[in-house]
């Protein structure tokens, strides 16, 4: 949840950001949000086929997606139309707007699958003991190492470094610079950020489990 402890210092540039959308439904902005990260996992996916200068179409995509994504709940907010239906929406759009950027990783080449396959467990597992915590009474938790927001900004993040790197360099343009080496292993930028969400996702899976357990009263004695 480090991004969303700067919530307050971000708040007078998102006011801004909201009021041309005061007059959308909430629903259609998160739609807008997932069809946002949508394009960018397309975008991943024909990176294979194409030129890793697409990354940089994917950091922008990856972005506004974010931006939307916290759009939406504070038109919700300021408009008064906050509903368990929308919390529903807006959460469903997000699990699945997850799954298809860590698929489109996984078979863009530049990021090895079996990775993005433990990092999209460990993301589901993270988002699923927050809301399971609310299911059992405890509320609905946030907390955490890797919120959504901190995701979307270290995936568009990466995606930017990987663009970035795959420029050619004057002095060696056919060098691949967004390919390191240690020892036998070659891994890239977007390989680092899915280890992180590997173990951060784990981290805050458990962190969050172990903070509603704590919040529920105990089992009555027979």
């Amino acid at each position: 949840m480090v991004a969303e402890g700067y919530r307050a210092r971000i708040q007078p540039y998102l006011d801004r950001i909201s009021r041309p959308f005061l007059g959308w439904s909430p629903n259609a902005l998160s739609a807008l949000a997932f069809g946002l990260c949508a394009a960018a996992a397309a975008v991943e996916a024909i990176v294979r086929y194409s030129t890793p200068l697409l990354f940089l179409a994917v950091t922008g995509l990856v972005f506004l997606g974010g931006v939307f994504d916290v759009v939406d709940g504070d038109v919700a907010r300021k408009t008064h139309r906050t509903s368990a239906r929308g919390d529903l929406v807006d959460h469903v759009l997000d699990r699945y707007a997850d799954v298809l950027l860590l698929l489109g990783l996984a078979v863009s080449t530049y990021a090895d699958p079996y990775l993005a396959l433990a990092a999209l467990v460990s993301l589901l597992l993270a988002s699923y003991m927050g809301t399971q915590a609310q299911a059992v009474g405890a509320g609905r938790i946030y907390g955490g190492l890797l919120s959504r927001a901190d995701r979307l900004l270290l995936l568009a993040a990466a995606a930017f470094l990987e663009f970035d790197l795959s420029l050619p360099w004057p002095w060696a343009p056919s060098a691949p610079w967004s390919r390191f080496h240690a020892g036998g292993a070659v891994f890239t930028v977007l390989d680092v950020l899915l280890v992180y969400f590997v173990v951060a996702g784990q981290i805050t899976a458990i962190a969050r489990a172990r903070q509603a357990y704590r919040a529920l009263p105990p089992t009555p004695s027979p």
